[in-house]
């Protein structure tokens, strides 16, 4: 069996944003050499998310709104962590919903997706750079 390990970062400078990254795990896999396993991708930062979806506008759009509802960044003093001195409380809460990480097949060196999946990396806090883990086992 082999691993792979790699990390990729990002800086998004808007608060909140949704960056497809489907195209850098694909080159983590060809760069792996690995054929047949699994991987993992998932995001080493509290306020962000990995997940698999569709990559299309009205659906981001569509998040963003239904995620803006459940845990709305405003009032910031709604929140008792923002008392600490925060003001991200949404942000943790947002990434609770959509998830930490995505465990995704890997067959005959491929990402073994159905129709119209891809790997999002979701942002909630943005300004700063954050990483995600690709970690690949397999032979």
């Amino acid at each position: 069996m082999k691993s792979y390990r790699k990390e990729l970062w990002f800086n998004i400078a808007a608060r909140r944003a949704f960056l497809n990254i489907t195209p850098q795990v694909v080159a983590c896999l060809k760069e792996s050499g690995i054929k047949e396993g699994i991987i993992l991708c998932n995001a080493m930062h509290i306020t962000a998310s990995v997940f698999v979806n569709d990559d299309e506008r009205g659906l981001h759009s569509d998040f963003e709104k239904w995620l803006e509802r459940i845990a709305p960044h405003e009032p910031i003093s709604a929140y008792s962590h923002n008392l600490t001195g925060e003001n991200n409380a949404d942000a943790h809460l947002k990434r609770q919903i959509m998830g930490r990480e995505a465990i995704i097949a890997v067959t005959d060196g491929k990402l073994d997706f159905g129709p119209w999946e891809q790997i999002f990396y979701g942002e909630f806090d943005g300004g700063r750079r954050k990483r995600v883990l690709v970690k690949i086992i397999g032979e």
